[in-house]
């Protein structure tokens, strides 16, 4: 059968931690048959070499093919095209990992749509990701209709016959920024990009001893001097103009402009940041005209401004002050409504820990050149910011906390300019939100933490949702929705929100429930229960067992105030006499002990206290949920 997708990883000495990138390209759902993966080590000192010779001796799959050391990954991914059987190319780094259907999915999706190249969605551990790019799914997308020039990573799928066509291969040798000048020539020569949002295909690791190459302190000249070269493709394919300046914009926000801001510029050593600072002054000075700056936001604007005028010393003050600058958001409201989770919180930006204030009808008036001062630039900043205000957005993200998977909600948000105390005509920008959770778009179990995302003036940041307030903190129930049960609960000791998604077991609350609640009529069982259902109910297995003897009957949970209902009829001629403990089936094939026990005698059926866990048991169960939360990282 012909091969669909070819998968290339660069090797040089990764350790153990090709360990996770090996299982993810083996486990992959698409059909062994249809795809195959070549390593190609770029002369490994280390036992990677003899790991993949056997792995490739026990797998037809497996291809591995052994060079001298070339300095980089451009040589290595040009010798796995080369190699290459499969219609398409996928590049995956040696420290990285593929979700089980991410080959699959993006083989079908760029074959749907003609793409010469398909975008997955990435989830970064450790590492930044591209996050407007995957809101949605693009299927026919352009540099010029999607932020496709944010994401210049390699750890995209190609149609190899389409980069035979252009003679496309990556720049080889001892540099940086092959990715950028390959990736930017693809998505300005092809006929079509799709991006692919709705599953996390690439997981981009960031390894636990940080020496990932991307983390590795560079040569600024060295540097620079390859960014150039990503440059030189645009001037090549486009014209002139807006769109030209628009693609500049991104290498002067992102290489340039970002690193000369707040803490990230102030935690560089007073040295290498000064190169640095003369460097990228000589880029823009040389390669960027007035219109790529005029695009940016508004602090961008004024340190991009301070960069071509040489002013050193005002770039290092004008990120002290933003490095007090953060981000708050107060939750104000959590709950269920008809298996929808509605989440209400403010959201405003804080300098050196107190809400930021403006003026309210400050005179806006772009500077014709760099501020005179830092006075000045924080003035027009703040006046611009107000005048924006209108654009301002704010999301709630859902992410999984092992795996840095992240999902945009639904949100709908008021902008609210608030008086502050006194004569000044100060004014706070707040946003106050209200975001709705749907718990069937979690792709799986885990812990998923919620991130408030605001962008507001010159500035987009995230932060954690919350603290809630100590004494009016919002405390749902679990609910049972959309295929999982889910626990919205607030961590400690930061009292930040988030999702348990069918994980939970002790901790969802039945424990409350007492033999007094519970009734019996004839054979039917009545119990109110600390869940939430949806408006049309929810039908779920109850487990009868008694000295390892068990029966099960079906059951329904139904809405029964902020709670449910339980009922089932009972086996009553099934049932010895005996002791019998109820467990409710839960979605996932889990069952959850419940806090009473049914005994049957001759008189019929009594609700009693469940038996006592013996002291040994109580230890088993608390070991295992020990363990449990030292492989998903805490809680």
């Amino acid at each position: 059968m012909p091969v669909k997708v070819s998968v290339v990883v660069p090797v040089f000495n990764p350790g153990v931690y090709i360990e996770d990138c090996i299982e993810s390209l083996l486990g992959q759902s698409l059909p062994p048959d249809e795809y195959e993966v070549i390593f190609v080590d770029d002369g490994s000192t280390d036992d990677t070499p003899a790991r993949l010779d056997a792995l490739a001796a026990a797998d037809p799959r497996v291809t591995v093919v052994h060079q001298e050391n070339s300095g980089w990954s451009g040589k290595p991914r040009n010798v796995g095209i080369a190699a290459s059987r499969g219609e398409y190319v996928m590049f995956v780094d040696n420290d990285d990992h593929l979700g089980d259907e991410a080959l699959e999915r993006m083989y079908d999706y760029g074959v749907a749509h003609a793409a010469d190249v398909v975008v997955g969605k990435m989830a970064g551990k450790g590492r930044a990701v591209p996050v407007e790019l995957f809101r949605r799914n693009h299927p026919r997308a352009t540099v010029e209709n999607a932020p496709l020039i944010d994401s210049l990573t390699p750890h995209k799928m190609f149609r190899r016959a389409f980069l035979d066509d252009i003679g496309l291969r990556f720049p080889e040798g001892r540099r940086r920024l092959e990715d950028h000048v390959f990736v930017t020539e693809a998505y300005l020569r092809a006929s079509n990009v799709s991006v692919l949002s709705d599953y996390v295909c690439y997981y981009h690791v960031r390894r636990d001893d940080s020496s990932n190459a991307g983390f590795q302190r560079f040569d600024p000249g060295g540097y620079f001097k390859n960014l150039r070269e990503a440059l030189d493709v645009v001037e090549r394919y486009t014209e002139p103009g807006p769109l030209r300046d628009r693609l500049f914009r991104r290498w002067l926000r992102v290489e340039m402009v970002e690193r000369m801001r707040g803490r990230r510029f102030l935690a560089m050593p007073a040295d290498w940041r000064r190169e640095l600072f003369e460097e990228i002054h000589q880029v823009v000075v040389e390669r960027f005209g007035p219109g790529v700056a005029a695009g940016l936001q508004p602090t961008q604007q004024v340190v991009a401004a301070l960069i071509i005028a040489g002013r050193y010393a005002d770039v290092e003050a004008f990120a002290e002050w933003e490095a007090g600058i953060a981000l708050t958001a107060v939750p104000e409201r959590v709950a269920w409504d008809d298996g929808t989770l509605r989440v209400g919180f403010t959201a405003e930006y804080t300098s050196a820990g107190e809400p930021m204030t403006f003026a309210a009808d400050p005179a806006r008036t772009p500077p014709a050149g760099p501020p005179e001062d830092l006075a000045a630039a924080l003035a027009w900043v703040g006046a611009d910011t107000v005048a924006r205000f209108g654009r301002a957005t704010a999301d709630l993200l859902l992410r999984e906390r092992a795996s840095g998977a992240q999902y945009f909600q639904q949100v709908e948000f008021t902008r609210e300019e608030l008086p502050e105390p006194g004569d000044d005509g100060r004014v706070r920008l707040v946003l106050r939100t209200a975001a709705a959770v749907d718990p069937a778009t979690l792709a799986g179990d885990g812990l998923w933490d919620a991130h408030v995302r605001v962008k507001l003036g010159g500035w987009t940041k995230e932060c954690r949702l919350g603290p809630a307030p100590r004494g009016d903190r919002p405390a749902p129930y679990a609910g049972v929705v959309g295929g999982h049960v889910v626990l919205p609960y607030w961590t400690a000791p930061h009292a930040s929100l988030a999702l348990d998604v069918d994980r939970a077991t002790h901790r969802v609350g039945l424990g409350a429930l007492t033999p007094d609640d519970v009734t019996v009529s004839g054979n039917r069982l009545h119990a109110p229960l600390p869940l939430h259902v949806p408006d049309a109910g929810t039908e779920l297995p109850l487990r009868l067992t008694s000295s390892g003897t068990s029966h099960e009957v079906p059951a329904t949970l139904s809405p029964h105030g902020s709670g449910s209902l339980l009922e089932a009829v009972l086996p009553l001629g099934e049932l010895r006499r005996a002791t019998w403990r109820p467990a409710l089936g839960m979605p996932g094939s889990r069952f959850l002990t419940l806090p009473f026990a049914l005994r049957v005698g001759a008189g019929g059926v009594r609700v009693v206290r469940a038996p006592r866990v013996s002291a040994l048991r109580r230890l088993v169960r608390r070991a295992r949920r020990r363990m449990g939360r030292a492989r998903s990282g805490g809680r």
